[in-house]
């Protein structure tokens, strides 16, 4: 066993569940994943939290034999939270991708805060978790009153690993109708509802919460002063190594592709086009825009995806093969449309890996232009091992440097940077060479016609 000081981060992604073990340097020692898996059993489709629980108990099993470990680190997706009382859920975590009844929408419009306090676009299904406890609690009334708290997603897991309940502005701030970004406080919902007082102390995201319970240190091997943090929203963490320095805009992938740009004031941010104001870790409110990337090249790309060659993209182009949004039923500029194909369909897998990238790339480039985003991008998360997607962005954006996170996971980064703090290093970026395709100023040109 390693005598380091480790950081175990724990990352839930909408599609994927990660330990990652990371460390004094930064180093990944040990890494375990599974899927994330909805249970639709019961009153609605919601989390199985606890399959997550028991196979992440396993693994700290596992974990705890390679290095002495320090700190854990939850880093979850937004718009989730659970309800507590003082031994563990009231009820059943909610699916934010649950299409709720549109009876309760129009009785959720009566009390849902204007954009202009929250930044906090209407979202379709649960996207805005101000929805989802409405709906909860009108539903489930019985359940909804023994709540003790109200704990958003990476503060529960922090709850049940520690014992002490905490709220955090990140995912707070996170698309929630919840919080006022500019303000930081809670927006009028919370106190119209009653449900001020469900919400903990708000921590910062490096707060030390406590050390491990001490059954779960005894049950999983891991030292009994291991520290639990209050930890973060997952698209936030990938910002941190961001903060304060000279990079423009972030372009954060995995299942969401959110580009965050810190130059944007929110007098630019359309309700309309699923642009919003994140908070991030410093209590800031950052301008985004964001589509389902990582889903929407896996419904192009397939299941088993044939990475493409820099050939099979000129196919596409010379041919005119065009993938139109959107390919996911959840947010984005054009949520409610229907993807389409226009003109030559890719005759192979790479081919279909290529168009599922080139869509990325436009998809993305549209974003940028719509948050008037300026000076460097940073690409960082899941696309990062695309070797097309930023060398083709950086041909797309002449006037802009893109470089490429040489760490492929930026959110178990920032979780490794909450526990570090001031001793931590940021992994390096490179710059991505453009990559100008024949053509391609003209297929992006026409592919921005077609979308009108």
């Amino acid at each position: 066993m390693s005598d380091c000081d480790a950081t175990l981060v724990l990352d839930i992604g909408k599609t994927n569940v990660k330990l990652v073990l990371i460390d004094f340097g930064g180093a990944t020692l040990a890494e375990q994943r599974c899927p994330n898996t909805i249970l639709n059993d019961g009153a609605y489709p919601h989390h199985d939290t606890e399959r997550i629980w028991n196979w992440m108990l396993g693994t700290f099993k596992t974990f705890a034999r390679i290095a002495k470990v320090g700190a854990i680190v939850p880093v979850t997706h937004g718009a989730t939270a659970a309800l507590v009382d003082g031994h563990g859920l009231v009820m059943p975590v909610l699916d934010y991708e649950s299409k709720l009844p549109e009876s309760s929408d129009e009785k959720y419009g009566d009390v849902r805060p204007p954009f202009s306090q929250t930044f906090s676009p209407a979202l379709p299904a649960g996207l805005n978790l101000g929805r989802q406890l409405f709906w909860l609690a009108a539903e489930f009334p019985d359940d909804f009153a023994r709540a003790r708290h109200i704990l958003m997603y990476p503060q529960y897991w922090a709850w049940r690993l520690s014992g002490v309940a905490a709220s955090e502005v990140t995912s707070l701030g996170c698309h929630t109708d919840l919080w006022q970004p500019k303000e930081q406080d809670y927006s009028s919902l919370v106190a119209r509802m009653g449900w001020t007082d469900l919400f903990p102390p708000v921590m910062a995201a490096s707060t030390v919460l406590g050390p491990l319970l001490p059954a779960l240190a005894e049950l999983t091997g891991l030292p009994p002063d291991c520290k639990v943090l209050c930890g973060i929203h997952d698209s936030n963490a990938s910002l941190l190594r961001y903060l304060g320095g000279n990079v423009g805009t972030v372009l954060s992938s995995g299942t969401w592709l959110i580009a965050a740009s810190f130059g944007t004031g929110l007098d630019k941010l359309d309700e309309q086009s699923d642009m919003l104001a994140n908070t991030n870790a410093l209590g800031q409110p950052v301008a985004c825009m964001r589509f389902m990337g990582g889903r929407e090249f896996a419904a192009l790309a397939g299941t088993e995806p044939q990475v493409c060659t820099t050939a099979d993209l000129q196919k596409l182009i010379d041919k005119g093969s065009f993938a139109l949004p959107c390919f996911s039923e959840s947010g984005g500029p054009f949520s409610g449309r229907t993807g389409a194909m226009m003109g030559t369909a890719p005759a192979s897998d790479r081919e279909w890996y290529a168009l599922a990238t080139l869509y990325c790339v436009l998809m993305s480039d549209y974003c940028l232009d719509a948050l008037s985003a300026t000076g460097t991008i940073a690409v960082e998360g899941s696309f990062t091992g695309n070797p097309h997607f930023a060398p083709l962005l950086a041909a797309m954006r002449p006037g802009q440097q893109v470089f490429v996170s040489d760490d492929a996971s930026g959110t178990t980064c920032g979780g490794w940077m909450l526990h570090r703090g001031d001793e931590s290093t940021a992994p390096s970026t490179v710059p991505a060479d453009p990559l100008c395709l024949p053509g391609l100023s003209q297929y992006h040109e026409r592919w921005r016609a077609l979308l009108a």
